[in-house]
């Protein structure tokens, strides 16, 4: 078995989600070869840069205008034309990969490859089966394409929407968003909070994934204003602005409280620390939040980017699975009526159950098995 997936570096959930499904293979298969390429920078560095440089900036600086033309794209056949034509000039660069690879399934995390891979079957350069993982908890366009065998997508939602599309359900899969094994199993919390060296207290964890500096930021300002005990946790990721920036904000505030926050980088330890956290704040990307799901956390949502996180954040919150908050509120106020109110809480924890896909890696191999069998 050959598989060969294909991503984009626009943020880190598609790539997270690779990965996942690679690590299921290589526990299962042990002579599997699986490789990972970020499509474009393989393509092109610059070409890479040009695009996902041009989104990241655009995202961080310009969210609204980004909204926007997220919006639009859902609408306009005159967007998705553009781009589906930009990917299949660029599509024949992967020749030579997938000719060198010799793949038995090509999975691709993000549409731009996808694109690429469905008009070289088009025109016959690939015959292999090809699936696609959507790792937004939204439908879009962009993911209508011919010549794709399956989609791999966070639940019935999701496949709902995209029969409404015309895509036949025939191929559309709710098994969730691909996760790490870490993911699948709760530690008990007393227990990773010593390993930790933590204090077994209230605590709460801050996430913002590759683009939450403003997300992370605020949620750090907003805890360090309630009057409860709180232990903080903050990743802030390879972003060493944002956590210099925090380190000298914590300097404002009392010895007792600086001590009861603890800021981390880049770190793999996500798992352990959800599993010592009482809630996340967070952004709603949706390998994090499939993360946290899968843990059973209760979940605060706050600064979606406008786009697919803003309708990530809307279906969450109106499945009753996430609480929306923003920097202007009274964090006591929420935490008195979610954390601390013990019957709301259950119902967060059952909503989020539902939603929730810990094996999605596992059921993603057995498609492909039953892929290559048919």
């Amino acid at each position: 078995m050959n598989i060969l997936f294909l991503s984009v570096s626009t943020g880190g959930g598609h790539m997270n989600a690779a990965k996942a499904v690679k690590e299921t293979i290589a526990s299962k298969y042990p002579n599997a070869k699986c490789l990972i390429v970020d499509t474009l920078r393989y393509i092109s560095p610059l070409l890479n840069k040009l695009i996902v440089g041009s989104y990241l900036s655009m995202v961080r600086n310009a969210p609204d205008f980004y909204g926007g033309l997220y919006k639009l794209s859902e609408y306009n056949k005159g967007i998705s034309s553009l781009t589906s034509t930009s990917s299949k000039l660029i599509a024949r660069y992967l020749t030579d990969l997938i000719k060198d690879f010799c793949p038995s399934i090509i999975v691709c995390t993000h549409t731009f490859p996808l694109q690429m891979v469905s008009f070289l079957k088009e025109k016959n350069v690939i015959s292999v089966p090809i699936v696609a993982v959507v790792t937004d908890y939204v439908n879009h366009p962009f993911w209508n394409l011919h010549n794709i065998d399956a989609l791999v997508v966070p639940g019935n939602h999701v496949k709902r929407d995209m029969i409404k599309t015309g895509i036949p359900k025939g191929i559309i899969y709710p098994f969730g968003i691909p996760l790490s094994e870490d993911f699948i199993y709760k530690n008990d919390k007393a227990e990773m909070r010593r390993t930790l060296q933590l204090d077994d207290k209230l605590t709460a964890l801050i996430m913002g994934g590759s683009l939450g500096i403003r997300s992370v930021y605020n949620s750090f300002k907003l805890l360090m204003n309630s009057k409860k005990d709180i232990q903080i946790l903050i990743v802030t990721g390879e972003n060493n602005k944002l956590r210099k920036k925090i380190q000298q904000e914590l300097l404002n505030y009392p010895l007792n409280q600086q001590d009861m926050v603890r800021i981390l980088g880049y770190t793999n330890n996500v798992s352990n620390l959800m599993d010592a956290a009482d809630f996340i704040i967070t952004k709603a990307g949706g390998m994090t939040i499939s993360e946290a799901l899968a843990k059973e956390l209760p979940i605060f949502l706050i600064s979606p980017i406008p786009g697919q996180e803003e309708r990530n954040t809307s279906f969450l919150v109106n499945s009753g699975a996430a609480v929306t908050i923003s920097s202007k509120e009274d964090i006591d106020n929420i935490l008195d009526n979610t954390i601390y109110n013990p019957e709301q809480l259950e119902r967060i924890k059952q909503k989020g159950k539902l939603l929730a896909r810990p094996n999605a890696s596992y059921d993603t191999v057995k498609l492909f098995e039953g892929l290559l069998r048919s």
